[in-house]
């Protein structure tokens, strides 16, 4: 699974870094978060087409994450849809029609996944995987709006947006690590990915491939990542060298 990534980028970097045309909500700016876990807002990257418009436009938004279907009848399920695993994402009724509707990217630094450490049957090592160019991580997501029907439709809270992070096998060497892994979208699929008018869920899980062997890096940090309340860059800085020796 994916439960916890960073995402520090300004908006203004991601929206350079993803060609955004539409800045979906420019009064909004979310802080550098190093310690990005479910139910928080984050930015997704996304193609809608606004009203009067004749053509989709690439926008960025602030969402909640953990997806909240249409159907549902309070937004509380969504903290267990973080996640939709590639297997089954064009079939379970949470995720189907956004994954044939309603797909986005979910810009991210790196992501941590957790590693029991030998010996310790209740230790585990954090790790933050990121790209090895220091390039953005491109998180192949869906995105769907919930309707609160205890509210008036003149409240702007009336529609809360949410996401959820696609899963896949981990490549090999990260395996050890985790066996799940977020699916990265590379940058020559994004816009094919976005396009709200495929919605064709054959040709869409066409689109996810597995990211090339090497193409991230991981190390061992700090456990302060362990407290959601924990945040700030340190999180993501690697263990001295005698740390990590002591680890293996």
């Amino acid at each position: 699974m994916c439960g916890r990534y960073a995402s520090a980028r300004k908006k203004h970097e991601l929206l350079e870094e993803f060609q955004v045309e539409l800045d979906a909500e420019p009064d909004k700016e979310l802080n550098a978060d190093y310690n990005v876990a479910p139910t928080k807002n984050v930015y997704a990257v996304m193609s809608r087409v606004p009203k009067e418009a004749e053509r989709a436009v690439r926008q960025l938004r602030v969402v909640k994450w953990g997806l909240v279907p249409a159907w549902a009848k309070d937004p509380s399920i969504g903290s267990r849809l973080i996640n939709a695993r590639i297997e089954t994402v064009a079939e379970k009724p949470s995720f189907r029609q956004a994954f044939a509707k309603r797909r986005c990217l979910l810009p991210a630094d790196g992501y941590f996944e957790w590693m029991p450490v030998e010996g310790e049957k209740k230790k585990k090592q954090p790790y933050f995987i990121h790209p090895e160019d220091g390039g953005v991580l491109a998180m192949a997501g869906l995105y769907e709006f919930w309707k609160d029907p205890s509210r008036d439709d003149d409240d702007p809270l009336k529609w809360l947006v949410t996401c959820t992070v696609i899963t896949t096998d981990a490549e090999d060497h990260l395996g050890r690590i985790h066996d799940r892994m977020p699916m990265m979208i590379e940058r020559d699929r994004w816009q094919e990915w976005l396009d709200p008018k495929l919605t064709d869920v054959e040709q869409a899980s066409r689109l996810l491939v597995p990211a090339e062997q090497g193409r991230l890096t991981a190390y061992p940090v700090s456990t302060d990542v362990n407290n959601v309340r924990n945040n700030g860059p340190d999180l993501i800085k690697p263990l001295p060298d005698e740390e990590e020796t002591a680890l293996f």
